[in-house]
């Protein structure tokens, strides 16, 4: 129940707001760059940086600038960068053996940071969708996306990335079971301290579009993810969704997107009281982005509100593009 308020002069809530000093001391909710986890796109080559056409300002780097931007965001107050690949086609399969590589594209950018910025937290993406030439996250057998076929190639992968020394596994495939079978065999390989963010709650969304340019799925995908990814209407199945994986030995969680799904953030913070983060994905970032550079928007009063209300809602943390600007702008 709210307490009574006071009546009108006693009470004159505008006092809070007079100055900026006044507005800081009693601020519900603030933003910092340890806030950030930051989405990076790795590419093969040597001192290639890629525009992706539909991310303004968001580029395709070669490992070697990868490092570059490791060093400039951890300088920023950055904690962690997650590693997208854009994988050569000719390495996509059927079979996605690529994904296990030990020399492939995320497995060195991972080494290579590790060796530069060992304080940088290295998260890692584990789903078959960048290695697989039919675009999905999983086998694709008769038409069907199946399940415990990929959870074992999930496991190969999540290996591969933890031996390269990522500290933080993202899966973000959707399959069910993968959270447990990641778990027990990260510990029976040695590797107990690294953690699992749980894609928990990630819907089948309309916002994915320029990340799979970005990682070059777009062409590959045939047919949609409606099988494994949430149906967008759905809430409760969510929560579960998210119980389930705290369960089996995530330690912590990710709605996806992020600001269209503030609701789930919030619902999700106050059920589990876990780490929980959202991804403000490729799509809600273009349209500021891209408003911002029309002048529709003032882009970067835009950026920090939006990044803003994801703390509001509850959330620990953000994967964002916006990382590098939006820290830059915190530290004045």
């Amino acid at each position: 129940m709210q307490p009574s308020l006071a009546p009108y002069p006693a009470l004159r809530l505008r006092r809070l707001r007079r100055t900026p000093a006044i507005r800081a001391l009693v601020a519900e909710t603030t933003l910092q760059p340890s806030d950030f986890i930051w989405p990076v796109f790795v590419r093969d080559g040597e001192g290639m940086v890629e525009p992706i056409a539909s991310m303004p300002g968001v580029n395709r780097l070669s490992v070697d600038r990868v490092v570059e931007a490791a060093r400039e965001a951890y300088a920023l107050g950055i904690p962690s960068i997650c590693l997208f690949p854009y994988t050569d086609p000719s390495l996509k399969t059927e079979d996605c053996a690529e994904a296990w590589n030990p020399d492939n594209l995320s497995n060195r950018a991972t080494r290579a940071i590790k060796a530069a910025v060992p304080e940088m937290a290295v998260m890692t993406d584990v789903a078959l969708d960048p290695y697989n030439i039919n675009g999905h996250d999983g086998f694709v057998e008769d038409g069907v996306i199946v399940n415990d076929r990929t959870v074992e190639a999930l496991v190969k992968q999540t290996l591969s990335q933890a031996e390269a020394g990522a500290d933080i596994i993202g899966p973000s495939d959707m399959m069910d079971g993968r959270i447990g079978a990641l778990r027990n065999a990260l510990e029976a390989e040695g590797h107990q301290d690294v953690l699992l963010l749980s894609y928990a709650a990630k819907y089948a969304s309309g916002f994915y579009g320029p990340f799979r340019d970005a990682v070059g799925a777009s062409g590959a995908l045939k047919g949609d993810k409606k099988t494994y990814q949430q149906d967008p209407g759905n809430s409760d199945e969510a929560m579960r969704l998210i119980a389930r994986d705290l369960s089996e030995g995530a330690d912590m969680v990710m709605v996806k997107p992020g600001m269209p799904y503030l609701d789930i953030c919030h619902r999700a913070k106050a059920m589990f009281g876990a780490p929980t983060f959202a991804y403000q994905v490729s799509g809600e970032y273009a349209m500021i982005a891209g408003a911002g550079e029309r002048g529709w928007v003032d882009g970067e009063k835009v950026m920090l509100e939006s990044l803003m209300a994801f703390k509001r809602a509850g959330c620990d943390g953000v994967l964002t593009y916006f990382a590098p600007a939006a820290a830059r702008l915190l530290n004045g």
